[in-house]
């Protein structure tokens, strides 16, 4: 009987492992590259990650540097969006907007920060990034950068 449940056991184990092996390997990446495929991948309920190279975009109108853009890459799941259509937010132009905070150990001075990124997508495929660290205690802006 012993014999008998250690090989039930493995077999369970087995199936177990083929079905997280068969998840993982059929749950390719897919790069999304247009506003309409981003909008019907979130609105089919898919999971969706950004990836952001800073370093390949410009700086946005809002930030005022005559610095290169960092060498820093970012990454953020959407679980939460807004959709506005024309004139909804008084907007000429349609845009899903997202965005996610996080409190992090400040990587440009000492103590920890909320680490808060926007994203913007029209729907001519242009991005604008908004960037920021909020310290905690007082709310208080210490990095504000935009980028296209």
């Amino acid at each position: 009987m012993d014999t008998m449940k250690l090989i039930i056991a493995r077999l369970k184990l087995a199936a177990a492992l083929i079905l997280l092996i068969s998840q993982t390997v059929l749950s390719q990446s897919e790069r999304i590259e247009s506003f309409s495929g981003l909008m019907e991948n979130l609105n089919n309920g898919e999971s969706v990650r950004v990836v952001i190279d800073y370093a390949k975009c410009d700086w946005g109108p809002e930030t005022d540097s005559a610095e290169e853009t960092p060498s820093a890459i970012t990454g953020m799941e959407i679980d939460t969006y807004e959709y506005f259509e024309v004139g909804v937010a008084r907007n000429s132009d349609p845009f899903l907007v997202f965005s996610t905070s996080k409190l992090i150990e400040n990587p440009i001075g000492k103590g920890f920060v909320y680490n808060y990124g926007k994203i913007r997508v029209y729907h001519d495929n242009s991005v604008i990034v908004t960037a920021k660290y909020v310290k905690p205690e007082s709310y208080k802006v210490i990095m504000d950068e935009s980028f296209i």
